[in-house]
C-alpha cells in the first residue's frame, strides 16, 4: 500500500491530532538549547507538519510558524491544535519562499518521505545565513521505564499489524555539504510519558500500521478490541511511563 494513500486518511488526520501525546513539545523545548539561544524566532518553517503537532509545538518559541504539508487531508484540523500558526500545502523539493527568509527551519519525521536531494538545497536557500535547520524525530512508544512488558506487546502488534514498507534515515550521513549546509550538532534523547491504558489504547490506534491494516479490510474495532484486551497485562489498571526515544541533529549554513 503506498505511504502516501495512508497519510490521505481523514482519521488518521484526526488521531494525529487528538490522540497523540505530547511529544513534540518536549524535543521542541530542547532546540533553544542545543542552537545556544534564548531569542524567540522571528519566522519558523515546520516542514511535513502533519496534523500540527509539531508546528504548535514550536509556537511558544516562534512569532510567526508556517506548516508546510504536502497532503492536505493531514490539515483537517490543523487551525485547531495550532490556531496561532499558519499553514500550507506544498512540496519539500520546491519551497514557495524567498531566499533567506526563515532563521529556523524544523523537519519532525518528515524527511523519509521527500527528496534529499531536491530538499537540502531548497532548505540551504530559505534559511538565513544566521539561522538554523532542526530535524528530530522519535520512535513509537514501544517501551517503558523499568519494564519489558510493553516491548513484548509492540513486537507482537507489529507481528499482527504489519506497519507499512519504510526506510531508515541517519541524518548524521547526509550530504549536507553539496548543498552547501553543514551538521553542527546531534543529540539523543528520550521523553517519558506518563500514560495509562485509556490514553494509550486511541494513541496506537493512530500507528500507521493500524491504517494500514484497515485498508487491507481488517475492521477496525476487531483491531481495538485486540489491543484493549492484550494491553490489560501490560498496564494493569495503572499509569506508566511509556518512553519515546528520539534525537535532534541541528545544521547551519556554510
Amino acid at each position: 500500500m503506498p505511504t502516501s494513500s495512508i497519510y490521505d486518511s481523514l482519521r488518521l488526520a484526526a488521531g494525529y491530532a487528538y490522540a497523540r501525546p505530547p511529544v513534540h513539545r518536549h524535543m521542541v523545548e530542547a532546540i533553544p538549547d542545543c542552537l545556544g539561544t534564548t531569542t524567540q524566532f522571528r519566522l519558523v518553517l515546520d516542514v511535513g507538519c502533519g496534523a500540527g503537532l509539531s508546528t504548535a509545538a514550536l509556537e511558544p518559541f516562534s512569532q510567526t510558524v508556517i506548516g508546510l504539508e504536502p497532503v492536505p487531508a493531514m490539515l483537517t484540523y490543523s487551525r485547531f491544535v495550532a490556531p496561532r500558526s499558519l499553514f500550507l500545502v506544498a512540496q519539500a523539493e520546491r519551497l514557495p519562499f524567498r531566499a533567506g527568509l526563515f532563521d529556523l527551519i524544523t523537519a519532525a519525521g518528515s524527511l523519509n518521505y521527500v527528496d534529499l536531494g531536491l530538499f537540502l538545497p531548497e532548505a540551504a536557500r530559505v534559511v538565513a545565513a544566521e539561522g538554523a535547520m532542526v530535524i528530530y524525530d522519535f520512535s513509537e512508544g514501544r517501551r517503558l521505564l523499568g519494564s519489558d512488558r510493553l516491548t513484548q506487546w509492540f513486537a507482537e502488534f507489529q507481528r499482527r499489524y504489519p506497519p507499512p514498507p519504510d526506510y531508515d534515515l541517519d541524518v548524521r550521513g547526509l550530504a549536507y555539504e553539496q548543498s552547501g549546509l553543514r551538521l553542527q550538532g546531534y543529540r539523543d534523547i528520550s521523553v517519558p510519558i506518563r500514560m495509562s491504558l485509556d490514553s494509550y489504547l486511541p494513541y496506537v490506534m493512530t500507528e500507521t500500521s493500524v491504517e494500514a491494516a484497515i485498508a487491507r479490510g481488517v475492521p477496525e474495532a476487531d483491531i481495538r478490541g485486540w489491543c484493549a484486551k492484550t494491553l490489560l497485562d501490560v498496564f494493569r489498571d495503572t499509569s506508566l511511563d511509556v518512553l519515546f526515544d528520539g534525537y535532534l541533529a541541528w545544521v547551519r549554513r556554510g
